[in-house]
């Protein structure tokens, strides 16, 4: 599959679990950003919406990353442990030097909320691709943040409106890993006469 710029930054895109603690210039991270802004979206209906986290969100964040990972193990732990667990989430949390959430505007009829979803997936990975060309790492990620009415509030969307997609955590990788074996085109691919 090598050979091609497009297609060899498609293979060696990896997502990064481990970053160093610098953040991303401003100027960078709007570059990166812009690329998701120009993903195929049917209609031009632009549904992609970036939010990124400020020192003050993210303090607070950390906080209900913490509430979430002890809930998580509350009741299977001794107390003590359940501190830790608590403490390893905001660890975890923090150690993401820059965190966007990535929304999709909520507009029109099933069929172009479903193609909305899709351009603003296709809008991540433009935004995954212009991170690795420039050196900066990340990882897509969901989880119970996305779906609480009080981080909506706190990051000003309105669940009327917009829908989170995940979070991505942006940052210089600390590590790089080889790529992981895919399933050959052959085994996903289905023709018919």
């Amino acid at each position: 599959m090598s050979g091609s710029p497009v297609r060899d930054a498609l293979r060696n895109r990896r997502t990064v679990f481990q970053f160093k603690k610098e953040s991303i210039p401003r100027d960078d991270l709007l570059k990166i950003l812009e690329a998701g802004t120009w993903g195929p979206n049917h209609h031009l209906t632009q549904p992609w919406r970036f939010t990124v986290v400020g020192p003050k969100t993210n303090e607070i964040l950390a906080e209900r990353y913490r509430e979430i990972q002890m809930a998580k193990v509350r009741g299977k732990v001794p107390v003590d442990i359940l501190a830790i667990a608590g403490q390893k989430g905001v660890d975890k949390w923090k150690s993401k030097p820059t965190v966007v959430f990535v929304s999709c505007r909520q507009e029109g009829d099933e069929q172009e909320k479903r193609e909305d979803y899709a351009a603003a997936c296709c809008a991540m990975l433009g935004i995954q691709l212009a991170a690795a060309e420039i050196g900066v790492g990340l990882q897509w990620s969901t989880g119970p943040i996305t779906m609480e009415d009080a981080a909506y509030k706190l990051l000003g969307i309105d669940p009327e409106n917009e829908y989170i997609i995940g979070l991505l955590y942006m940052g210089y990788p600390e590590e790089f890993k080889e790529p992981t074996p895919r399933m050959g085109v052959e085994e996903v691919t289905r023709w018919t006469d």
